[in-house]
């Protein structure tokens, strides 16, 4: 269980980490027994068979043969997402012989022990490939800890930056919680074509105002080089909260690729890893660090940059792994407390490239923190508690890695504000609850005036047939799309962030317009109200498989309701509405995760297929 919150915690922060904890205590408890176990037998390495440690440094070569021979250095695992088509990912093809050569001065060896997928969401997105885009989160933990299962590390460090896979990546680390976890990551792309412009384009090419060639040409100037790409979407949310919950370096974050800069990170990185082994005397198990504060200062950190809704199931979903029970109205009564300090798109016009120019991590841990929202005393792969994360990193005249308090005022305000005049009062994300279950909403990136919607429902069972009635005009007037069998269960829970253009559409035609569904929306999304991961799914029996067409929805994200205006007694004598699903299950390797989508869990625990 959590230690006794100190009293410069605000009161509702220290009561929600309280609860937590009191509510997590038994599995917590077991989880920190078994990782101190596991702890207790010591590195595996030196208790395997000699063929077994033969297998294990066959192909090294000679010094690092000898040092795992003699097992008198730490040896240090690279689990990595490494692939050339993601332009996030590309950047770590270097990255293992940086680590290597950083293990070797730390006295010890680095060895790739494994790899795990890495999917684009950006590529999938509205294809059939993102039905299995949820699941390859809980395949990456799988991978994971096939990696890690050779039990012959002493440490891990973790390549992975994108929506899915750090997440995955922290499930699967701590699986092996007594081992050190330093989370590496490559930085965002350099700025192209500004993200509001490449939006307009995506709108004027779903009116049929612009042909595919101008749309092709404003994504290739946006989407342009090496690196995450730049808007605030699950990718980066994933290094926000990385960083704020002690998994990198002080400013490690935004770093762009390919600069000396972020190769002394990387290194720097590695080396700490090596330092913080069971070996030394400074023992980080990864496990005992990302305790119940940890996780409030990573929803804290998701309120206060208006951050990615996938976060809503992710955190969940790590937190599980660690013993942790999460839950949507933790979020939600953190929500109230956290103010909104950043605007990056899709909450503004600026990229993380500016975010970071003007003040970035360092400036946002330090608000957080001298307004009482954020634990200060936590453990970290730095050391220092939370207190180290405020300042940033810089390259000193020797080339060599210096470090510099963050700047104590925002570099642009139309981007970043401190704590005393933030954007708005309360986090970017609301819990609603009301007759059709419950679901999320981002209101951070939407105008206040579209808050509350209250209109007739459209029902859809895939998002192709929308698209198919706006190409036809059949979409008119006020209405609340309702996209229904796109939950876990149904098909995987894929994102549908193609259905933004042609609602923004028709929502800059003056009509009201709003979205409800079981399924996802991309980090990106933004602008059109939309109440998502509704739960129970329409696949599970949920109320949203009651709906028809013309049936009167009000969306609040005020009050934070989602209610069907139908009369009680017609509601129910109501059947659900089935749907033929089996198209969704063949097809792009579909077949193959059948046991998923029978084994997953609800979106609010996290739509995970382990019993944690």
């Amino acid at each position: 269980m959590a230690d006794a919150i100190p009293s410069s915690v605000n009161a509702r922060i220290g009561e929600v980490t309280e609860r937590i904890a009191r509510r997590s205590r038994d599995t917590r408890s077991r989880y920190l027994e078994r990782i101190a176990a596991a702890a207790e037998r010591g590195p595996g390495r030196a208790k395997l068979g000699c063929a077994n440690q033969a297998h294990g440094f066959a192909a090294c070569g000679p010094s690092d043969k000898a040092m795992l021979r003699e097992g008198s250095g730490a040896n240090l695992a690279i689990v990595t997402a490494y692939n050339d088509m993601l332009s996030a990912h590309q950047p770590y093809e270097s990255y293992p012989e940086l680590i290597r050569a950083a293990a070797r001065r730390a006295g010890g060896v680095a060895q790739v022990a494994g790899g795990v997928p890495a999917m684009c969401d950006g590529i999938t997105q509205g294809e059939a490939g993102m039905e299995l885009s949820l699941f390859s989160r809980d395949v990456i933990a799988l991978a994971t800890a096939v990696a890690l299962s050779h039990q012959t590390f002493d440490a891990a460090v973790f390549l992975g930056i994108c929506d899915k896979i750090v997440p995955g990546l922290v499930i699967g680390a701590l699986s092996f919680g007594h081992l050190p976890a330093v989370f590496i990551p490559a930085g965002p792309m350099t700025s192209g074509l500004p993200n509001d412009e490449k939006a307009k384009i995506r709108q004027l090419f779903a009116e049929g105002k612009v042909g595919r060639d101008a749309l092709l040409e404003a994504e290739s100037q946006s989407y342009h080089g090496p690196g995450t790409c730049t808007f605030y979407g699950t990718a980066n949310t994933n290094q926000m909260m990385m960083e704020i919950m002690g998994l990198h370096l002080p400013g490690a974050s935004f770093v762009n690729p390919n600069t000396p800069l972020r190769e002394a990170l990387t290194t720097a990185a590695a080396e700490r890893a090596m330092s913080i082994t069971a070996l030394g005397n400074d023992y980080v198990p990864v496990g005992r660090m990302l305790d119940e504060k940890v996780f409030v200062n990573g929803v804290v950190g998701l309120h206060a940059t208006g951050g990615s809704t996938n976060h809503t199931m992710h955190v969940v979903a790590m937190a599980a792994a660690a013993g942790i029970h999460l839950t949507w109205d933790d979020f939600s009564d953190l929500a109230d407390v956290t103010p909104l300090l950043c605007r990056v798109y899709p909450n503004g016009k600026a990229d993380v490239n500016h975010f970071h120019a003007a003040g970035g991590m360092g400036f946002i841990i330090r608000e957080l923190l001298g307004a009482g929202l954020l634990h200060r005393d936590v453990e970290t792969v730095w050391g220092g508690g939370l207190d180290a994360y405020t300042r940033e990193p810089g390259l000193a005249e020797d080339g060599s890695l210096t470090w510099r308090a963050s700047t104590a005022t925002s570099g642009d305000e139309a981007v970043l504000r401190g704590a005393g005049a933030p954007f708005q009062s309360t986090g970017g994300l609301k819990l609603l609850s009301g007759t059709l279950g419950r679901a999320v909403i981002k209101t951070s990136a939407i105008a206040p005036e579209r808050h509350i919607i209250e209109a007739p429902a459209r029902v859809f069972h895939s998002q192709e047939e929308l698209q198919a009635a706006f190409k036809a005009g059949d979409l008119k007037g006020d209405f609340i799309a309702v996209v229904r069998f796109q939950g876990p269960k149904a098909n995987g829970m894929p994102e549908l962030h193609k259905l933004m253009p042609p609602l923004g559409v028709l929502q800059d035609r003056g009509n009201k317009v709003a979205l409800v569904t079981d399924g996802r929306l991309s980090g990106a999304s933004g602008k059109v109200p939309a109440a998502i991961h509704v739960t129970p799914e329409a696949a599970d029996g949920g109320a949203i498989a009651l709906i028809r067409d013309g049936d009167l929805i009000r969306l609040d994200a005020v009050a934070g309701t989602l209610t069907v205006l139908v009369d009680p007694e017609v509601w129910a004598e109501r059947a659900p509405v089935p749907a033929n699903l089996a198209a969704s299950h063949v097809g792009v390797g579909r077949e193959l995760f059948a046991s998923f989508r029978a084994a997953v869990g609800t979106a609010d625990t996290g739509a995970t297929i382990f019993a944690m």
